[in-house]
């Protein structure tokens, strides 16, 4: 392999974000892995996914929400992978990528488009601020078998992932258990955030445990509002697909150019809506800092009454009924005297007035007729063009994808029906290994070393896996082995598959091919002179240090490893 190829299959192992930007069909893989990991191919085993084929389009997708919701949480502290430095990562890269690429993609490198962050200070909000300024966090993306380890994790009760975890373990469970064609599910990454569209009937998007509809995107709720951040304020620098991918910063693409144009098109008929009532009150409930210019009328009693909007709000978050709908004169009724004035505030709209106003017409937020028609409505409200705005935001979100015109190069496409077997799947993409670029990396993914990924895992092992390293620093050689020893022999990957050595750490367990190269992790930084590392007939040799460490393993491997071979092929040095 040359030095980026070489890279890139290394990469296929730790997944960290920064990789993935850098090589975007890595995201994918990490889907075609997911798929072929027999660990969610039980969940179609759950009696919470019985008779699923039977149910409705959004049925089918609650149901795996709340399977996905009560499984797994959201993980993104700085402990469980380590840290690294920008300059050990731009030094890394160097040689083969556009370092002011790497800074306008990834927040950890210079990263600003979201204000939201930079304003509590992103390395303040991270826990990064107890460290140098250039100390960036590893933030790897885990397997499907790496997420449900985290119930041997201390302090853990479930499985837990990241955001890009979350976003391919949708995809995967989509395609598996809610019977969504591949061919509907687009990943979209942002340099902060990465989640799904399901371009399928009006649309949905996946945002790390939770779904979105086109109706909670408009609802103007806190949880909303978290959900909008990404497509509002950020760029999507990276776009995958069945088909391919599309990166912003790349001038070549893969993605079939007809699958881009239809989430393109579906994508923005999702984030628009004409703004009636119903979207201004929702307008209003996202964007507090305009409530103060509007109240409600309300008759009760036979008296009229007037309530100021930031009041009603506030009783919504007590309440199942809403500003909104047919539930506002339940919601009325609830407040209490002392929050009615018997005199309208003259400074403030009724809403009940413009309600009428609006009623039957909806406004095209994209037009310059709806601004003149606000001015029309409030021309009272101080700073009228950033209210229409604000409002023009909220209603029609603009969202900036990868530019189409690019050069695109694509494989023969791959092809995955529903309703194959886990077999046909595995079957198929090791036929398409010599071709397709994406199958090929999706074994890395899954862990499954060829006699070829050696070389790629090793360098994965030994050069980005700081947690072990830190939890054994003063611990001495003879005692590393004892405690890897009497950690429970099992894998956190079935069959061939291998993790690596923060994963054993992380889960306290491994095969003992995973303790030799976890201790192998741990002596090579310490100058520990070591001759070889060999696998045959169940049995592992690590020979370092002057001395021998055996352990047994149940993984089908045979290979015998020394440090020149390592060196000679481009693994770094230690340190």
């Amino acid at each position: 392999m040359d030095p980026r190829t070489l890279e890139k299959y290394s990469s296929a192992f730790t997944l960290s974000d920064m990789e993935v930007f850098i090589f975007p069909e890595l995201l994918y893989a990490l889907v075609l892995a997911n798929l072929m990991s027999p660990r969610i191919w039980r969940w179609r085993e759950d009696p919470w996914f019985a008779g699923m084929s039977k149910l409705g389009f959004n049925r089918r997708l609650q149901r795996l929400k709340q399977y996905i919701m009560e499984h797994y949480s959201f993980n993104l502290d700085l402990e469980t992978w380590g840290l690294t430095t920008q300059r050990r990562e731009t030094e890394r890269f160097r040689d083969f990528i556009d370092l002011d690429m790497l800074s306008r993609s990834n927040a950890l490198f210079g990263y600003e488009g979201d204000k939201y962050y930079f304003d509590l200070d992103i390395r303040r909000h991270f826990g990064l601020d107890r460290y140098s300024g250039e100390t960036i966090p590893y933030w790897k993306t885990e397997t499907v078998e790496a997420m449900d380890a985290f119930v041997h994790k201390t302090g853990h009760r479930r499985g837990a992932g990241e955001c890009v975890s979350l976003s391919a373990l949708y995809a995967a469970a989509l395609y598996l258990v809610a019977e969504i064609p591949l061919e509907d599910i687009f990943l979209l990454a942002t340099p902060l955030h990465s989640q799904n569209f399901i371009a399928r009937e009006e649309g949905v998007l996946t945002n790390n445990r939770r779904l979105v509809t086109r109706t909670m995107w408009f609802n103007g709720t806190e949880l909303s509002a978290k959900a909008r951040r990404a497509l509002e304020k950020e760029r999507v620098t990276l776009v995958a697909h069945l088909s391919g991918v599309i990166h912003s910063e790349y001038p070549q693409a893969s993605i079939d150019p007809q699958a881009y144009l239809r989430l393109t098109r579906h994508l923005q008929r999702f984030l628009s809506t004409p703004i009636t009532f119903e979207i201004f009150t929702n307008f209003l409930r996202a964007h507090g800092e305009y409530r103060g210019y509007f109240q409600f009328e309300y008759f009760r009693d036979g008296h009229r009454y007037f309530i100021a909007a930031e009041k009603l709000f506030r009783y919504e978050h007590a309440s199942p009924n809403r500003v909104h709908d047919a539930t506002l004169r339940k919601l009325l009724e609830e407040v209490e005297e002392d929050d009615l004035d018997l005199e309208p505030d003259p400074q403030r709209y009724v809403l009940n007035v413009l309600e009428k106003q609006l009623a039957g017409k909806k406004l095209d937020c994209r037009l310059e007729s709806t601004h003149e028609e606000f001015r029309q409505l409030l021309d009272r409200l101080p700073d009228l063009p950033a209210f229409c705005e604000a409002i023009k935001r909220f209603a029609c979100t603009q969202p900036r994808l990868p530019s189409p015109g690019k050069n695109y190069v694509s494989p023969p496409p791959l092809s995955l029906p529903l309703g194959w077997s886990r077999d046909q799947i595995v079957a198929y993409l090791a036929s398409r290994r010599r071709d397709h670029p994406v199958a090929d990396l999706a074994f890395y993914a899954a862990r499954q070393i060829p006699p070829e990924g050696w070389m790629p895992f090793l360098k994965a092992c030994l050069e980005r896996n700081p947690v072990s390293l830190e939890n054994f620093a003063s611990v001495a050689p003879e005692e590393v082995y004892a405690r890897l020893e009497a950690l429970p022999a099992e894998s956190i990957y079935e069959e061939s598959g291998l993790a690596t050595p923060d994963e054993v750490v992380n889960f306290g367990r491994g095969d003992g091919l995973e303790k030799a190269i976890c201790l192998l992790n741990v002596l090579r930084p310490r100058g520990a002179a070591w001759e070889s590392l060999e696998v045959a007939e169940g049995r592992v040799r690590l020979a370092a240090g002057g001395r021998e460490y055996p352990f047994s393993t149940k993984k089908n491997y045979s290979i015998r490893v020394t440090p020149g071979e390592l060196e000679l092929k481009g693994l770094a040095r230690p340190g």
